[in-house]
């Protein structure tokens, strides 16, 4: 028991990214910040802490459980380690840039450290990349991130991407429009977040009927749609469903071809938001590769409000996506493994330079070798130098 742990045991959770992992995450990383940054979208770098009041504050709130906190030893002030990078932007665009005109756009890279990981994703340490879109309420802005996701995906070279809409306060409204008490209302709540249609029914007539026909409704967007615009909503709710129609006409017209399905009920993972939401899938992969929505940029939680807009606390209407790298990572095709040459030390560092500027990755030996392509292929080089030319070793 008083055994000392081993130098490479990391804690539940971490992970260390050997080559060529890490350099396959960095490029994708890259590819997809060249894409936000062509859509217009300008980079910003969030700090890893943050004073706890600040990261945690209004809707940052909903993070609170999977952050860590830690005392600063040199303003003995509580700080927060990030856990989401979204309402640090937020944070930016409502402060530092706040005299920017509107709608800002704004894309960003960074790690985040979370204090448990899931069932789909263990890892608590996950890297993120994604675009925030603040200062519009318009139903262009929601399909304008939805479009940018699908397409940096496309461009990473994941084509079977499926998107799934919600809105995550709908549930909300339609509980307060019924009246049920606390109890009740937690029971429906928890009935819905695991689909269950029987605990929905055992609720009574009253209940079962609206949340049963939301639960039924759940499917591919059209028919969705079709199946909401039936139901005798709250008209908070039924304002909510004429603009989730909206994005998805706005998405089709620019990519007919993309799969849309429709979840009223869900909103788990999406505690802040206040309009439509989505996550983003990959046919064949484990686990999301995003996810995304509307949200008040300062603003408080989605409890406090409905639909979109500036509400009363003074946030501002705001929407975007963030991707989870290391599921991405598992959908996106390998890439060429790069062309990796082994120059003898002898050789001018001139040719080394050459060599780089062709794209040649240059391994140079450090001490003189009989075998230079018995060399090169320890060291993982697939060329050898002859007469002043990469050529393949051979076995």
């Amino acid at each position: 028991m008083n055994d000392k742990p081993s130098k490479g045991l990391l804690p539940p959770g971490m992970n260390d990214i050997l080559p060529p992992d890490a350099a396959f995450e960095t490029a994708t990383v890259e590819r997809l910040l060249s894409v936000f940054r062509g859509a217009g979208y300008e980079q910003v770098k969030p700090p890893l802490l943050e004073f706890e009041d600040s990261l945690l504050g209004g809707a940052g709130a909903a993070m609170t459980q999977q952050t860590f906190r830690l005392m600063d030893p040199a303003s003995h002030a509580m700080l927060g380690l990030r856990a989401d990078m979204t309402l640090q932007v937020a944070r930016i665009a409502t402060t530092r840039l706040d005299h920017e005109p509107r709608p800002l756009r704004l894309c960003y890279a960074g790690q985040v450290l979370q204090v448990s990981g899931s069932q789909m994703r263990p890892e608590r340490q996950v890297g993120q990349a994604g675009i925030e879109l603040i200062g519009s309420d318009l139903p262009r802005a929601d399909a304008e991130a939805i479009i940018l996701a699908y397409e940096a995906l496309a461009c990473l070279g994941v084509s079977k991407v499926s998107i799934d809409l919600n809105l995550p306060t709908l549930v909300t409204a339609v509980i307060e429009d019924l009246g049920l008490d606390d109890d009740v209302a937690a029971l429906a709540r928890a009935a819905l977040a695991r689909k269950d249609a029987g605990a929905i029914a055992a609720l009574g007539a009253g209940v079962s009927d609206v949340l049963g026909s939301l639960l039924k409704a759940a499917g591919p967007a059209d028919s969705a749609l079709a199946a909401l615009g039936k139901l005798k909503l709250p008209k908070s709710a039924m304002a909510a469903c004429d603009r989730l129609g909206e994005v998805v006409a706005l998405v089709r017209k620019d990519i007919p071809e993309i799969r849309l399905t429709i979840d009223p009920v869900e909103n788990r993972g999406f505690e802040y938001h206040t309009g439509v939401a989505f996550v983003l899938f990959g046919i064949g992969v484990r686990g999301e590769l995003g996810r995304g929505g509307r949200y008040l940029a300062g603003g408080g939680s989605n409890g406090t409000t409905f639909g979109v807009g500036i509400s009363g606390n003074g946030g501002e209407p705001a929407t975007g996506f963030t991707l989870f790298m290391d599921t991405v990572l598992r959908a996106v095709p390998p890439m060429d493994q790069p062309r990796r040459v082994y120059v003898p030390v002898d050789e001018t560092a001139e040719l080394r330079r050459a060599l780089q500027g062709d794209g040649w990755i240059v391994v140079v030996g450090l001490e003189a070798v009989k075998d230079t392509g018995a060399e090169g292929l320890r060291l993982g080089c697939s060329h050898e130098l002859i007469d002043g030319k990469p050529e393949v070793i051979k076995d």
